[in-house]
């Protein structure tokens, strides 16, 4: 279920960064994505996919990272066998791409106003994650930053047939804490997610207008 965009939450614009986040009066639940929406991750995971890339001749760059930012790293390396004309082996380059980031992982940092907002909120509304990443360094990303207190219920590309952009792992999150799809709030940083909280039928929120992008930079 698209919102307009209102001043007061943001939703799907990029004129309100810096603006406190907050829920929408109507949501009974929030989801939230974790990698680039919880943890700022996404310039380790960069890093790492360009790292891996590079002994195939792909020069990988932040713009085709931020088309597949939110996809699981198996069908990543399939998309990118398809964008490029490579044959790298999708299992194989994938899981080798996870091993790198998780050497990295020690340097997330938080999303500050997204954290903000599971804190006030915790304890108040059913909360869960619903990511594209593996269900292990998922939780481990959780102890990172010390957010595993305020989660009990993750969805990751491993509990769902079809991960995004597919609606399954919303939904999935849905049902799990005895919510309906449009009394979800989702809280999203990439383009598939947002594509599967739409198909689910949620309201949801672009973190990105909220605090800075740096998927490209060094770390």
């Amino acid at each position: 279920m698209p919102l307009k965009p209102t001043p007061d939450f943001g939703f799907g614009t990029k004129n309100y960064k810096n603006k406190r986040m907050d829920i929408h009066p109507k949501a009974k639940a929030l989801i939230f994505d974790l990698d680039g929406t919880l943890a700022d991750t996404m310039p380790i995971h960069f890093q790492a996919y360009k790292k891996v890339l590079h002994n195939f001749g792909i020069d990988f760059k932040p713009e085709i990272f931020e088309k597949l930012a939110g996809i699981p790293a198996v069908e990543t390396i399939t998309r990118l066998n398809e964008m490029y004309g490579t044959n790298m082996n999708a299992q194989e380059i994938g899981h080798l791409k996870e091993s790198v980031y998780e050497k990295m992982m020690h340097k997330i940092q938080p999303v500050e106003p997204v954290v903000a907002l599971v804190k006030r909120y915790y304890g108040k509304i059913p909360m869960s994650v619903g990511t594209g990443g593996y269900k292990r360094l998922s939780w481990k990303s959780l102890r990172i930053l010390k957010l595993d207190r305020y989660f009990d219920i993750l969805v990751s590309s491993e509990d769902v047939q079809r991960p995004k952009p597919n609606p399954d792992t919303f939904l999935r999150c849905a049902e799990l804490m005895g919510a309906k799809p449009s009394d979800c709030q989702v809280f999203e940083d990439g383009i598939t997610g947002i594509k599967a909280a739409k198909t689910a039928g949620m309201m949801y929120t672009l973190v990105t207008d909220f605090y800075e992008v740096t998927i490209g930079k060094e770390i």
